[in-house]
């Protein structure tokens, strides 16, 4: 057997000095774990504390960091200008590569809001004329007694004007919180201000995409005799524009060149488009995230949506989330002129942005006005079931009167199961019957959102591989299907590799059944741009794909079922364990959830915090590249 070759330890052995041997070590190392630098000081406090490469005997990497030693060295750089391995800033040591990122992210936005002045077509003048249009697609909003003042306030007429205004926006918020509204509306003032307005939707995958044009296109509006209206059926211009619209993932956006780091477009070659909107940002790591604010055209406007609660990238960097707190103590704030602007085309004075939330002039923060976060669910409560219990997941406090709440008679609700192999998850698994059942196709896609199993971790009894082949076997009991070969009818697939000749993502979702004659199996995949509402592929076209009842939670980001079952670990020390991981899985679901854990775990879970070090937020504020 050959033994297991440690890479950071490798990659370390090519320099010549202790000291930055054991930096290059821990930066590597960290990277690997999402980070996109190392910050010495934490990094020499946690080596104090033996809490990491405590099993590692090589005296190297179990010392600290001498930071005097590490700017002498010839492989470290303060001066970017000078290219070396290392870039020390600020007391954060990154490899070149990824310092680069970051600063083309932080000069990118700056370059995108200095670009504002003027504003083109969309200024203050152009808000004003449209006010009875802008006053009509708003007057769904609802004042309600139980909301608290915060929730009360139209945030989503602040994000749609905000964004209007500026060149680079974030709009943030929970799971129903009405983002994808939002946009809707924001596109349908952009498009009445300049119909011929060129617009591109984009999500970091082809599932997220896909999601993304059909919440635009189901988008509607409550007007005041109570009718609901889709927006895009306003006027006749609007649908046409609407209807144009195609969502991509963020690889075929910027055109990806095979076998290489690098795109077609990029900041020699832009994108042709004046308004780019990227649905669930949060998932973008630092080097997508780069390359991506690159490829905007100074002129043009880039609106980015995404959950700052949510799990961070796969990928180096927690940048959505990273960017989100530079205003922890400003979100929302605004100045008075910008406030009072808003609040012309906000009649009910409840719904008025307060003085709350002015700031004042002297404070320079660059992206104060430019990060909205909608605050008040539309889909959840924040007082009970799914919204109550997220809200205490992410504040990291869950007390046992919550977790002990028995399940009301109807409505959303969470239950901590401590028993894995109780009645509520056979009870879980029958949802499957739905699609199982389901003869027509577009219906059993559908159907096969009514019910997800999601685990933090792939292996093990908590994991993956071992709940699939659980849900099958109780499946096949019933005699629903018949798993044994690789393909087998109703089988649930998820692609886990992009496979672009197919138009396959990771992510993608499908179900596998024989063609109409039950002469050979096909894979069925949801497609709105077909009039079908799916499309079929012989499953010899498939190559990487694994069956999905159960899915692990990352996976699960962008995705939302009916019901959801949760499974954590056994171990409460597990690394992954988060409140943020929890908070994600929890959210996925817009009926129920039962979550399958010990109360320590889930409790620990919830103290726990995904920690990434990154300069972007400091960096920021600081104003200091």
């Amino acid at each position: 057997m050959p033994q297991h070759i440690d890479v950071h330890k490798q990659f370390a052995s090519f320099f010549d000095e202790t000291n930055t041997q054991t930096a290059a070590h821990a930066v590597s190392k960290k990277l690997a774990d999402g980070h996109t630098c190392i910050n010495i000081e934490n990094y020499n406090n946690e080596i104090q504390q033996n809490e990491i490469n405590e099993h590692d005997t090589t005296p190297i990497f179990t010392q600290k960091i001498d930071i005097t030693e590490l700017k002498k060295s010839n492989w470290v750089t303060e001066n970017t200008e000078n290219t070396q391995p290392f870039v020390l800033n600020n007391g954060n040591l990154y490899m070149h590569r990824y310092y680069c990122y970051e600063t083309d992210i932080i000069e990118q936005i700056k370059k995108l809001i200095e670009n504002e002045s003027g504003s083109g077509f969309f200024n203050e003048d152009a808000l004003l004329q449209h006010k009875d249009f802008i006053l009509h697609l708003f007057s769904d909003h609802t004042i309600l007694e139980e909301n608290t003042s915060e929730e009360n306030i139209n945030w989503q007429l602040v994000a749609a004007i905000s964004s209007i205004l500026s060149n680079f926006s974030i709009i943030t918020g929970g799971p129903g919180t009405g983002k994808t509204t939002t946009v809707a509306k924001l596109l349908a003032i952009l498009y009445t201000i300049k119909p011929e307005l060129k617009v591109a939707l984009a999500a970091p995958t082809g599932k997220a995409a896909a999601r993304m044009k059909e919440s635009l296109m189901a988008a509607g509006i409550r007007s005041s005799n109570g009718q609901e209206k889709l927006i895009r059926e306003i006027n006749n211009d609007l649908n046409s524009n609407f209807n144009k619209l195609n969502a991509t993932t963020l690889h075929r956006l910027l055109g990806y060149r095979h076998g290489t780091h690098y795109f077609k477009h990029d900041k020699s070659n832009p994108l042709d488009y004046d308004v780019v909107l990227i649905d669930e940002a949060s998932m973008i790591g630092a080097s997508m995230m780069a390359k991506l604010l690159q490829a905007i055209k100074p002129s043009a406007k880039i609106i980015m949506l995404g959950d700052k609660d949510q799990l961070a990238s796969v990928e180096a960097g927690s940048i959505f989330g990273d960017i989100c707190l530079t205003q922890k103590e400003c979100m929302n704030s605004a100045s008075p002129a910008r406030a009072n602007l808003i609040n012309s085309f906000i009649p009910e004075e409840k719904a008025k942005v307060n003085s709350s939330y002015f700031f004042n002039s002297d404070i320079t923060n660059p992206l104060q006005e430019h990060i909205i976060e909608l605050k008040k669910s539309w889909r959840f409560k924040s007082s009970e079931g799914i919204g109550e219990f997220s809200h205490a997941v992410i504040n990291g406090n869950v007390p046992d009167e919550l977790i002990e709440k028995p399940k009301p008679e109807s409505g959303q609700y969470v239950s901590v199961n401590n028993d894995y192999n109780s009645k509520e998850l056979n009870e879980l698994i029958d949802n499957y019957q739905d699609y199982i059942n389901e003869g027509d196709i577009a219906e059993a896609l559908k159907n096969l959102n009514n019910v997800r199993m999601l685990c933090a971790v792939r292996s093990g009894n908590f994991g993956v591989n071992h709940y699939n082949e659980l849900i099958e076997e109780y499946l096949n009991k019933k005699g629903l299907i018949s798993p044994g070969d690789s393909f087998y009818e109703n089988r649930p697939i998820m692609i886990t590799q992009n496979d672009k000749e197919q138009n396959l993502f990771n992510g993608d979702v499908g179900i596998i059944r024989k063609d109409k004659d039950k002469d050979k199996f096909m894979a069925y995949f949801e497609d709105p741009d077909s009039e079908m509402g799916f499309r079929a592929l012989p499953t010899t076209y498939l190559s990487e794909f694994t069956t999905v009842f159960c899915m692990t939670i990352h996976k699960s980001q962008g995705s939302e079922f009916k019901h959801v079952g949760i499974v954590l670990p056994g171990d409460e020390n597990t690394p992954l364990l988060t409140r943020e991981l929890i908070y994600t899985a929890i959210t996925r679901a817009k009926e129920s959830v039962v979550i399958f854990s010990s109360n320590e775990v889930l409790k620990k879970g919830s103290i726990n915090q995904v920690e990434r070090a990154s300069g972007i937020t400091k960096r920021f504020i600081n104003q200091k590249n």
